[in-house]
């Protein structure tokens, strides 16, 4: 089996091919403009830019199985490209936004569904990995931790249920690798509901350091954030008051523990693992 990792400089495809490599797998890395010396030394590489479709038939070529991050625009020509390509089997990098009851409102969540639609429509084996709330968000406040040792936020007790990209990519490497998950939808949600002050807690104990944890107005909390999201999901967070909804009781099943035979990271795991991020 040869396996195409696309988005291989990712937080989530660089795990998935130090998975794949570390089970024997043969793979190809790809990005859109690779560098020389970026991967691990004898891994193929390949240009491979989803928005490029002529990057597309050179990158496939003489793959078995593919791991795609989602692109919505091109989605339904690469599946196309896939089939042609004789690709067995895509493993695509979803999200669990795709289940809420309003996902047809949510830009995320419509971008992943056009995703997920077409490798359906073009008939293609495939397996949806749909992560909740990436642990990686909270590299946003890197900055402020690193410099001040401080989070300013409007919203301390806001709560989330982050997910470490290990435990993404840890069910994406078996997915490609144990054909019993074609098919599957596979929801990635966490260890379970943290507050900010909590996260910020774990930060500090990673670091050995104390983190102070300060409260702003609404308004200066959205012109901190504009600094780094669009608008549209600013204002979508500031709504939630920095919360992210959980989802129907009835669909909140992490495969985690059934796929990996262990409990999901938590928070304070995935703050240990970037330590250095922060100091």
């Amino acid at each position: 089996m040869t396996v195409l990792v696309t988005g291989a400089r990712g937080d989530v495809g660089a795990a998935v091919l130090a998975g794949l490599l570390a089970a024997g797998e043969p793979v190809r890395a790809s990005s859109r403009a690779p560098r020389p010396g970026e991967f691990p030394a004898g891994v193929e590489v390949a240009r491979a830019d989803l928005a490029d479709p002529a990057s597309w038939p050179a990158a496939l070529a003489g793959m078995r199985k593919v791991f795609l991050y989602a692109h919505s625009e091109g989605a339904a020509e690469f599946a196309t490209a896939a089939r042609k390509a004789g690709i067995e089997h895509v493993v695509l990098l979803s999200s669990s936004t795709v289940l809420y009851p309003d996902a047809e409102a949510s830009p995320i969540a419509v971008r992943h569904i056009a995703a997920e639609r077409a490798l359906e429509e073009a008939g293609l084996d495939r397996t949806f990995v749909r992560p909740g709330y990436y642990a990686t968000n909270a590299l946003r406040w890197w900055q402020s931790i690193r410099t001040g040792r401080v989070l300013r936020t409007a919203f301390p007790d806001a709560v989330t249920s982050p997910v470490h990209e290990r435990d993404i990519a840890q069910v994406a490497v078996r997915a490609l690798l144990d054909d019993r998950h074609r098919g599957a939808a596979c929801p990635v949600l966490g260890a379970g509901p943290v507050t900010v002050r909590e996260q910020v807690a774990a930060i500090a104990g990673a670091l050995g350091e104390p983190v102070r944890l300060e409260e702003v107005d609404v308004d200066t909390y959205r012109a901190q954030l504009l600094t780094q999201l669009p608008r549209p999901i600013v204002e979508r967070v500031l709504q939630d008051r920095g919360s992210v909804p959980p989802l129907p009781a009835e669909l909140a099943t992490d495969a985690v523990p059934e796929i990996l035979g262990r409990p999901a990271l938590t928070f304070a795991e995935w703050a240990r693992d970037h330590a250095a991020d922060f100091r």
